[in-house]
């Protein structure tokens, strides 16, 4: 009986190729978290389960289906994390970072949900999570979105996204609207489609979020959540709009914009693709003032967002020409295995004088013909070849193979020679 060994289903392997891109968007992305003064977080894949059914909401499609969830050999009650939000504030309040300071973090890490495989939606996924702990906003509010803004135009996909935003209001505030909403959508339940019938019992301002244009066009006749807004909300939301408005940033207000976590409150916003299909939320955050608080820690105000990363790859691969190829600057071959031994002095040489480059010694038992090809195939910028002759006369035979040259080289210069590879 052969049995088939494959991933599981919703968690897939990231190959070689595919890392070279998910660098190269990495590094972009943290060179600009590291020019706005923020600092990396490393934050455990497991938590305590009651960490997040205290602070996500009973009634949140996490909570109630997506969670992976055991016991450990002491019978307590793990999670695999879903989010990072919440780590981030549980560490903030462990190691006391947040006393009488402000704190602007960052991480990236595996999540996981059980729900749908589909395009975009995995159940091992990556987010980078952005946090800022102890801003009032909403300039604060402003700054990540600028930052969000940049990430976008250095990766080159900014005219792919658009920004929404909304303002929910207090938590008080969304309860009483949730109370009026599920009032007139009962009213009006045999106009529901199957998935906001469900969502009516558990969570109804889950069924703003509809992709079906029936729902969204009964929504239309029902209440609205910025009709609810107090004074203080209103003007928060107004002096947001007002600073995006005076630098530029274009931006989209969508009354329907619910997060799906119950401790945001006031501002959230989502940055929007369609090229992604159904899923096309790339980037979604907000602010989450009492989250620190119903943790146990003081009274701190907090903001952030949160960044798809498979999906944000999926959209460079879509609308974008990056084209990285895996290549190798300095590929030695040895005429036979005798010069194996030199072999490894030389490469370790020309990395501890030019620790740039990226260095591979072939150790293959073949002629030097496929070794050459193999150097090709290995899209080799420069072949060194070690043999008789050149042992001899102390000197190496470097071929340029971008340019099809090549020359005998003295060891002694062979560092000044490989410095163009720089």
């Amino acid at each position: 009986m052969n049995i088939k060994n494959e991933s599981i289903r919703g968690m897939h392997d990231y190959l070689p190729k595919e890392i070279i891109i998910w660098n190269h968007v990495e590094t972009i992305l943290k060179k600009i978290l590291f020019s706005y003064c923020y600092n990396e977080i490393r934050l455990p894949i497991l938590e305590y389960a009651t960490l997040f059914k205290n602070t996500i909401g009973n009634t949140t499609d996490i909570i109630t289906k997506e969670m992976y969830s055991f016991e450990d050999r002491n019978k307590k009650k793990l999670i695999l994390r879903p989010e990072g939000t919440i780590g981030c504030a549980r560490a903030n309040i462990q190691h006391k970072l947040l006393n009488n300071n402000e704190q602007r973090l960052w991480y990236l890490g595996p999540m996981f949900r059980y729900e749908r495989p589909q395009k975009g939606r995995y159940r091992q996924f990556y987010q980078m999570g952005v946090e800022a702990f102890g801003l009032k906003g909403p300039d604060i509010e402003v700054e990540l979105i600028l930052l969000t803004s940049r990430f976008w135009k250095n990766l080159g996909i900014d005219k792919h996204l658009i920004l929404e935003i909304n303002s929910i209001g207090s938590i008080d505030i969304r309860n009483k609207y949730k109370k009026d909403l599920l009032k007139f959508l009962k009213k009006n339940e045999s106009l529901l489609d199957d998935d906001s019938k469900k969502r009516l019992g558990i969570n109804p301002l889950r069924i703003l979020d509809s992709k079906n244009p029936s729902i969204q066009i009964l929504l239309k006749n029902g209440p609205k959540l910025h009709h609810y807004l107090d004074k203080n909300s209103s003007i928060f939301f107004k002096k947001l709009c007002y600073f995006m408005s005076d630098i530029g940033i274009p931006y989209t207000i969508n009354n329907n914009l619910i997060r799906g976590l119950d401790y945001y409150n006031d501002i959230v916003f989502e940055w929007k693709t369609n090229k992604l299909g159904s899923q096309n939320t790339v980037c979604a955050g907000g602010r989450y003032d009492k989250l620190i608080e119903k943790l146990g820690g003081p009274k701190v105000p907090a903001v952030g967002f949160a960044i798809g990363m498979d999906r944000l790859i999926l959209l460079i691969k879509e609308v974008s020409s990056l084209i990285l190829p895996f290549f190798i600057d300095v590929y030695i071959l040895i005429f036979d295995d005798s010069f194996k031994l030199e072999a490894i002095k030389l490469s370790e040489l020309i990395r501890n004088k030019l620790p740039e480059l990226k260095v591979m010694t072939n150790f293959y038992g073949v002629n030097v013909t496929k070794q050459f090809r193999l150097a090709n195939k290995h899209n080799s910028r420069v072949a060194l070849l070690l043999g008789p002759k050149e042992q001899e006369k102390k000197s190496i035979l470097m071929k340029d193979l971008t340019n099809k040259t090549q020359k005998i080289v003295l060891k002694t210069e062979l560092i000044n020679e490989l410095s163009f590879l720089l």
